[in-house]
């Protein structure tokens, strides 16, 4: 019987960031459009590991999941240690436009979800020459804090189940069992103080109320998906921001929460596989 191998490959790619060299873990898949994949807060590019498998996609897209440095397989910047783990705009910025001209990417696409949704609107809102267009999942301008970050990094308290049990609620029922526990198992497998560094962006540093007067929508389109089991960055907070941004398409997805491309991706691609369609028919119509 031969091994059923799957179609992703995985790699890594040595980049400076900000001065700092990092050795950057990635999967892809696929040919035509590079599509890169933002991963959630504390999480990793398995979140896209259904979307790297599936022909529908990967046959008119260059599927790119990359780690985020801290993050999966990726490492810390050399000399990390002795220092604490923040995630800024600007570091999460670099390091997106850092990764996209190492591998020498022309304008792609991309798609984020959570801090990556988050990260979406900041560049449609000021680095909307790099990209072809943007998809943001779970994006909002901004998310009213509803838990205590200080429990995600205490030396009494075991922070991968405690991060596993904060994200647990955002799962739509509907979501199968297997997913839905594969999802939680990521976030059980972060490192220390990672999640809890990632949310120091999500809470403190990307407050984007009233600052999105750059996005043009004619030029880049843009694109928010949101679950409507989704309380951390619920639908109304998507409707809100998009209703500040002219042209902006928003969708908001029955029966999935805040991970819909890992906890449901069955029902995610029915609302994902639209999109995708129209991206590339506006680039086949632009060839």
């Amino acid at each position: 019987m031969s091994a059923a191998l799957e179609a992703m490959v995985g790699r890594y790619l040595s980049v400076d960031i900000d001065g700092s060299p990092c050795r950057i873990y990635f999967e892809e898949a696929g040919s035509g459009i590079p599509l890169i994949c933002l991963h959630t807060a504390g999480a990793d590019n398995r979140q896209y590991r259904h979307m790297l498998n599936d022909p529908e996609i990967t046959n008119r897209y260059r599927v790119i999941a990359f780690d985020m440095p801290w993050h999966g397989k990726s490492y810390p910047p050399e000399g990390w240690q002795g220092t604490e783990y923040r995630l800024t705009t600007k570091r999460y910025t670099d390091t997106i436009l850092a990764f996209c001209r190492a591998l020498d990417l022309d304008k792609p696409a991309l798609i984020g979800c959570s801090i990556g949704g988050r990260i979406v609107l900041e560049l449609a809102n000021s680095h909307a020459d790099r990209f072809s267009a943007l998809i943001g999942v779970e994006s909002a301008d901004y998310q009213q804090p509803w838990y205590d970050t200080d429990w995600l990094h205490r030396s009494d308290i075991h922070g991968g189940e405690v991060c596993a049990a904060l994200v647990s609620g955002l799962i739509a029922p509907q979501s199968p069992s297997r997913f839905r526990h594969e999802t939680l198992w990521q976030y059980m497998q972060g490192g220390p103080g990672i999640f809890k560094g990632d949310l120091y962006f999500y809470r403190e540093d990307a407050d984007l109320r009233g600052k999105l007067t750059r996005i043009d929508t004619a030029k880049l389109p843009l694109y928010l998906l949101t679950g409507e089991y989704d309380f951390s960055c619920s639908p109304e907070d998507t409707l809100r921001t998009a209703h500040a941004i002219p042209g902006a398409k928003v969708t908001i997805m029955r029966e999935l929460g805040h991970f819909p491309m890992s906890e449901n991706p069955e029902q995610f691609r029915k609302y994902l596989l639209p999109v995708l369609d129209e991206i590339h028919g506006a680039a086949a119509a632009n060839r």
